[in-house]
Parts: C-alpha cells; structure tokens; sequence
C-alpha cells in the first residue's frame, strides 16, 4: 500500500472507533432509563451535551493542530475519550452521565480538523475528495452501519456496562496501532519513498508541506464568506444526521414495537444507503472539479444534495405507522445526505490552505452545534407530542434552507498559487507506484 493512503486507513480507524463511541449511548438509552431514572426528555438533554464539549473543543482543536500538529493532538484526545467511554457505567446519574458526554465530546473534536489537515498534507489536491469521502462520509455511515448489529450483539454478550468498556479498549488498540506510523506530514515519514513525496507535493499549493505549524490567522477565518456558508450547509445537514443518530433506536422502538434486537438490524438501512451516498458524493466531486475546475461546482452539489434529503424526509408525514415508507424515506434523506459528507472538508482545505484544521475545526464546530440542539429539540418536541413529525419537519426546512445558501449565496474563491496536478500530466503516472 502507498504510504500516503496506509495514513488515510489509519485515520479511518480512528473515525469508525469514534461514532461507534459517540453512538453507544443511543442503544443503551433504555437501560440507562431503568439504571438512572433517566427520562425520555432528560436522554435528549444528555445526548446534546456531547456536542456541548464537541463544538467547544472543536473550535480549540483546529488551532491546536495547526500549532502542534495532528499526530500529538489525535492521540491524547483518543485517551480522553476512551477515559470518558469507560467511567460511563460509574455515572451514577443525570448530572454525571452530562458530564460525561462532554468529556467525551471534548476527546473526540480533535478528529475531524486533524484528518483533514492529514489529507491536505499527505495527498495531492485531486485526491482528496475521495479520501475525505471516505474519512468524513463511508467511514461515518459505515461505522453508524456496523455499530447497531455490534453494539446490540455487544449488549446480549457483555451486558451495556460491557459494551462501554469494550468500546474504551478499542480506543486504546488504535493508539498503538498509529503511534509509529501516523505522523504530521509526508516529510516527517522517513518511511515515503522520494517518487512518492515528489507526486504529492506537485499536486499542493504552496506552504502545504512546509514542514513546520503555521500560527493561526482568526481573521482570515472569520472574514471567509464560503466558510460561513459553509458553516451553515452543515449545520442545516447535521440537525438530520444527529437526530437520526440519536433517535432513530427510539423511533423504530417505540413507533413500530420492535425488540432492541430488530432495532439493530433495521437501523441498517439508512446507513447503509450513507456509504452509498458518500461513495457517489466522492467520485462526483472529484469528476466534476477535473472537468470544471471550479471550487463553487462542490457548493453546488452540496446544495442539490441537501435539497433531495429535505425533499426525501416530507412523505414520511403523510404516511404515519408504515414501517417500510419511513424506512426508505429516511434511507433516501440520509443516503442523499451523505453524499456531501466529503465535501465539507474538501470545501474547508479550499478556503484556508494554509490552515486547514483551524478551517475545518470552524465548520465542525457548527456541525456540533446542531448535535447540540437536534437532540434536546427532538427530545422536547416527543416530549410534549408524543410523535416525531414535528422533528421530521424540522429536518425538511433546514436543509431547504441549507440548500438555498449552497446554490445561491457561494462564490468562486481566489485560485490557489500552484494548480494541482490531475492524472495525465507529469508527474501522474507515480500514482500508480508503491
């Protein structure tokens, strides 16, 4: 395996362990009820303080891997988080299992602003949408896909206690996995051949492999209109994605009676149809960018794509109780969805090469804030209801909305120094060697 992408599979590990962590509690959430006396409101509130620490941390993070790197960073947020993974079952109730889940959110923001200044580093501008389609898209519903039937399995073998310190461990592996192979950039392996370092950085702009930390330039962020858009797509696309993540379990379970058992295997589905989408999503972007040349043609595919996941949600309304109707609405809304879940992070390195996690730690930090209020609205709204409609309306409207911002409002950024190199120009057929 070529060096560079022996790193983008280390930095998959690290996403599958991460939201099969963040995604634990959702299957457990009955058990915690009868633990704790948590209630049905109060779960809501718990699942939204993950992304309290999350977006926190996130916006630290991407300064923090900017100024000391991917590597150093990764690995304490790992044992951080599998800390908080395993002290859950000691909770003792309401106030601590919060706590908790924001410990937890804390250790897991540095993932997302490293992987993406590891991919603005270690590969060529035409590759990278592939790869953060893989990291930010096949990696998440993939890891979301195999979580229900692990994550159930887990309970029926080693109780939900178990499971949360068999997840604890997981964490702990991937440490010893990447400790001697994952490093800041290509310069810093002694381990890349010449042929290969002389590829990738034919394809960057420049100052992406300097080999040293950039300080970080908060004006450069805030001032970066595509940025705050952005922001905004991805916060419109979160509100579904948390939701679902977190009340999906719920919803098939109680709006259908299904065991915990069936809730693992029907919960496949729309995670399954999220590879799918990102698969696309990865190939699209890249296809469309080599023929364009266009950074504004990837806001455009997001904005369509949040256009047919609203669009894809709206039936569910008019055919309430009917499993398979809901099953392949939400399958659709999320499979269209994920189709942007590379993107984001492509989008992130175009508007800041020269701080790429810093960039990325800004649009995370506003995907973590619809997993700060998705949760507790979709808690508040089942609450006082007692249906989800109110929810699925919600999801329709932000991504409408999200959409409009992606089509209309974007522009085309400045050109980067160096255009990347494309497959077919000089340097193209190293891609080929090892």
């Amino acid at each position: 395996m070529k060096s560079r992408w022996w790193t983008i599979a280390i930095i998959l590990g690290l996403v599958v362990v991460n939201y099969v962590d963040r995604s634990a509690i959702s299957f457990a959430a009955s058990h915690l009820r009868d633990e704790f006396g948590i209630t049905t409101g109060q779960y809501g509130v718990i699942s939204s303080a993950f992304s309290i620490g999350y977006m926190l941390f996130a916006l630290l993070s991407g300064p923090l891997v900017d100024r000391y790197g991917s590597r150093r960073v990764l690995i304490v947020g790992m044992f951080i988080w599998a800390a908080a993974t395993a002290l859950t079952p000691f909770a003792g109730g309401f106030i601590g299992l919060i706590l908790l889940r924001i410990l937890l959110g804390a250790g897991e923001a540095p993932c997302f602003p490293a992987a993406t200044r590891i991919a603005s580093r270690w590969l060529p501008a035409h590759e990278r949408g592939k790869a953060l389609a893989l990291i930010g898209g096949v990696a998440v519903s993939g890891s979301l896909l195999i979580g229900g039937p692990i994550l159930t399995q887990l309970i029926a073998l080693v109780s939900w206690k178990g499971m949360f310190f068999v997840l604890a461990v997981a964490g702990l592996i991937w440490v010893v996995v990447a400790y001697p192979f994952l490093k800041n950039s290509p310069s810093e392996a002694s381990f890349v051949s010449d042929k290969e370092l002389r590829y990738i950085r034919a394809g960057q702009t420049d100052g992406e492999d300097s080999g040293h930390e950039e300080k970080v330039d908060w004006g450069e962020i805030l001032r970066n209109r595509n940025l705050w858009l952005v922001g905004l797509g991805y916060f419109a696309w979160g509100f579904m994605f948390w939701a679902f993540m977190y009340w999906l379990p719920q919803y098939l379970e109680h709006e259908f009676g299904l065991s915990i058992k069936q809730v693992g295997g029907f919960s496949v589905a729309p995670w399954a149809a999220g590879v799918v989408g990102a698969l696309a999503g990865g190939i699209l972007v890249d296809r469309v960018y080599k023929r364009t040349e266009s950074i504004r043609s990837r806001f455009l595919i997001i904005g369509v794509a949040l256009l047919l996941a609203g669009a894809s949600i709206a039936p569910i309304l008019f055919f309430p109780g009917n499993l398979t109707v809901a099953l392949i609405c939400i399958s659709a809304g999320v499979g269209c969805g994920f189709i942007t879940g590379g993107i984001w992070w492509v989008a992130s390195i175009d508007a800041a090469p020269t701080q790429p996690g810093t960039a990325a730690g800004f649009a995370d930090a506003c995907f973590a804030l619809s997993g700060i209020v998705a949760p507790s609205v979709m808690g508040f709204i089942v609450s006082e209801t007692g249906t989800y409609d109110g929810g699925f309306i919600v999801m329709t409207v932000l991504c409408l909305i999200g959409a409009a911002a992606m089509l209309f409002f974007t522009k085309e950024p400045e050109r980067p120094a160096n255009p990347p190199v494309r497959p077919g120009e000089p340097e193209g057929e190293l891609a080929t060697t090892s």
